[in-house]
Order: C-alpha cells, then sequence, then structure tokens
C-alpha cells in the first residue's frame, strides 16, 4: 500500500512539488520563529542573570539596558564617576559594576570594565590571565576567533561603537588571556580596564608615566582635577527592598536614571509578541492554504483513478485498504513538507546567524532540535488527515459493478 501510494504521488511530480513546497514554507516560517523566539529569551534571561539594575544617563530604559547588558545598541550617554561612586556606597547597593564604552575593533565592542565582571559571568580562561595594566585585553571565545587574535598580539581600536571609525593609535591593545566559550554575551566583547577607555580618549595624558604609577601602585583612580566618567554601573540588590526604593531614588533623587533588566526586556518581549502573532498567523494561512492544494490534488486524482480502485476491489482489496490508500497519500505529502520545512527554517537560520555576527541573532545556533518541533511534525499530518479524509471516503464507496461498466 506504501509503494502504491508513492507511485501515484510520483505519477504527477509537479503538483507533488507544489504541494510539498507550499506546506513546507508555512512549516519553516513556523519553525524559523520557534527556534528564534526560544533562544532569543534563553539568551536574553540567561545574560541578564545577577544584574538587578542598571544606572546610567538619561534617556530610554530599554536602550540603557541594551547597550550596557546586551551590547546591541547605543550608549544613552555618560554619568560622572564621582556620582557613580557616591551612588556605589548607597546601603541598598551589595555592589556596583562599572562600564566605560565607546571604542570598537572592527564592529567587537571594548568594554572596560573590572574582574567583577568576568566573576558575574563565570568566565573562565583558556588561555592567558586577566588585565592588570592599562590596554591589556582578555578576549571573548567568539570575538579571539573572529579576530583570529591569540595571547601576545596587540590591535589598534577605534572611536565608536562601528567598525568603521577613528583608530587610537597613541597606544595599541596587547591580548593577555583568551576566555573559554561560555555562550553568553562575553564571547562577543573585548574585555579591559576603565582606565584603557579613558586613556585612549585623554590625547594628552602621559602614558609611559601612567605605566610607572601603574606597575607600582596597582589600577590608578582618577584625580580630582580629572574629570572622569563612565557609561553605566551594573548593581546588585543587597536585599529585596532595594526593588521598590533604589530605582525610584535614582529616577527622583539625582540626574542619572536606572533601568531593571528584566522589566524592560519583559516589555520588549510584549512588544515583538506581536509581530510574532502576525507572522504565525500568516504562516497557518500559508498551511491551510497548502492544506486546500492536497485537498483538491487528491480529490482530482480520485475521479482519474476511480477505475483503477474498482479494478482493485475487483481482485480482492477491501474497502478499509482503498480508505487507508488515499489517506497514506495524504500523509506522505505532508510527512515530506513538513520534512521540508524543518529543514528550510533551520537553513534559514543558519543563514540569518551567519549575516548577523555581531548583532542581535549572534549566539543563536541552527544545530539544535527542540521538543516543540515534534508538534510541527504531528500538526502537518494532522493536516494530512484532515486534507484526505473526503476523498477516502469517496474511495470507500467505489462501486465495482458501475466503475467496470462504464
Amino acid at each position: 500500500m506504501l509503494k502504491l501510494s508513492w507511485s501515484y504521488l510520483m505519477a504527477k511530480p509537479w503538483n507533488t512539488g507544489l504541494n510539498i513546497l507550499l506546506l513546507a514554507l508555512g512549516l519553516s516560517i513556523i519553525t524559523v520563529l520557534i527556534l528564534i523566539q526560544d533562544q532569543f529569551e534563553n539568551k536574553m534571561n540567561r545574560d541578564a542573570s545577577g544584574i538587578d539594575l542598571v544606572i546610567g544617563a538619561k534617556g530610554s530604559p530599554l536602550q540603557l539596558v541594551l547597550s550596557s547588558v546586551y551590547h546591541i545598541d547605543f550608549p544613552t550617554g555618560n554619568i560622572p564617576l564621582e556620582e557613580a561612586g557616591k551612588l556605589s556606597k548607597n546601603r541598598l547597593i551589595k555592589n556596583t559594576i562599572p562600564l566605560g564604552l565607546g571604542d570598537n575593533y572592527q564592529g567587537y565592542r571594548i568594554v572596560g570594565t573590572n574582574h567583577d565582571y568576568l566573576e558575574l559571568y563565570g568566565a573562565e580562561f583558556e588561555t592567558g590571565e586577566a588585565w592588570r595594566l592599562p590596554f591589556e585585553v582578555v578576549l571573548g571565545q567568539v570575538a579571539a576567533q573572529k579576530l583570529d587574535l591569540k595571547v601576545g598580539d596587540t590591535f589598534v581600536g577605534s572611536h565608536g561603537i562601528a567598525s568603521a571609525s577613528h583608530e587610537h593609535d597613541e597606544h595599541p591593545y596587547v591580548v593577555v588571556g583568551v576566555l573559554e566559550a561560555r555562550g553568553n554575551v562575553v564571547d562577543q566583547l573585548i574585555l579591559t580596564s576603565v582606565e584603557s577607555v579613558w586613556l585612549s580618549h585623554d590625547e594628552e595624558h602621559d602614558h609611559d608615566k601612567m605605566e610607572q604609577e601603574v606597575s607600582k601602585t596597582g589600577l590608578p583612580e582618577a584625580r580630582d582635577e580629572e574629570a572622569r566618567e563612565l557609561t553605566t554601573l551594573l548593581v546588585q540588590y543587597r536585599n529585596p527592598i532595594a526593588a521598590v526604593q533604589l530605582p525610584r531614588f535614582v529616577n527622583s533623587r539625582t540626574a542619572l536614571q536606572a533601568a531593571s533588566p528584566s522589566f524592560e526586556i519583559s516589555r520588549l518581549f510584549e512588544l515583538l509578541g506581536v509581530g510574532i502573532s502576525l507572522i504565525q498567523g500568516l504562516a497557518l494561512v500559508i498551511v491551510s492554504i497548502a492544506a486546500l492544494g492536497i485537498f483538491i490534488a487528491l480529490y482530482n486524482s480520485l475521479k482519474e483513478r476511480k477505475y483503477d480502485l474498482a479494478v482493485m476491489r475487483a481482485i480482492g482489496a477491501s474497502r478499509g485498504q482503498l480508505f487507508v490508500l488515499i489517506v497514506m497519500e495524504g500523509l506522505l505529502l505532508t510527512f515530506m513538507g513538513a520534512v521540508s520545512g524543518l529543514l528550510i527554517g533551520h537553513f534559514f537560520l543558519l543563514v540569518l546567524v551567519m549575516v548577523n555576527e555581531q548583532g542581535l541573532m549572534s549566539g543563536l545556533t541552527a544545530f539544535v532540535f527542540l521538543s516543540s518541533e515534534w508538534w510541527i511534525l504531528g500538526y502537518a499530518l494532522a493536516v494530512g488527515i484532515i486534507a484526505s479524509l473526503i476523498p477516502a471516503w469517496n474511495a470507500y464507496r467505489t462501486d465495482i459493478a458501475t466503475q467496470l461498466t462504464k
């Protein structure tokens, strides 16, 4: 029966291929959405883990979170180091991690911070060690691979977030460590001290004198006469009550802005959810059209094969076998369409990730199979059964005498 169903489908390859392609396109859209939504939410939650609050310059709170936690947007501005230092001593704050942004190397962001940032993401070294002096950097695994850099190599950073910008050629960075792959935002970053970011923008600073001071006393602190700035502070609460009091205090009593990553990302998911629902609706319409196409193909095919079915009945086939034969054709069509749709969906995501290596899609992978994809396969087979029920019932009612007499 399976061989016979396959032969009937292959007798009209163009019709069969068109129905498979139409169904595959609809299911591939659903597959891509499921893969992106699942991995994107997991990635966003993983990257924000351990960060209770982001404090920065006034502006869009979502932009502040995206630029400081996920490094996929432009910063809202800088904040005075003195004011950030006073805020860090607040009794509601357990720990703060400073960030200095604004430079890049071939599109990969150079982030000035301290060693607490490595501990926050559980970073471990594949080779080398953490930075100790200004202009020493540690590379995330993806950044090291894409830039083809290793411990001991040097490079010159560029001003701004975009890759094509003014280069700071006064002092090159030297790679002192490469991190193991962690599957989080650190993989895409170039990490160094905040002092490195300050001094790379300070054209009149005596770098040689600075290095001599650092070798004796450790990392330098900003002097009173130097109006140093940070981009943002990543904050960890001391106790649960801080979640209520601290954001309100920062936003109302200071010139700074506080944004909660969990709240802003939830709001982002709500905004994206509308677009995702619309695209899913479009995909379901395409799948419905494919189901209608399968029904029409089976119904028309049945009209042309009534004599064949009558002969099959005459040589011993039962009504139930004819019913199963038609249903099996619908299942074969939808099974091939579902498998093709899943493959196309994964391939399309692979292309998206390759095109957006440093963007929002970075960190996603097409080489994963989610349990929800089984539901796509089951849904496709259900469509095949429903589309073939009426043609199968007509085959079941085939009258041997009437057809053979004709």
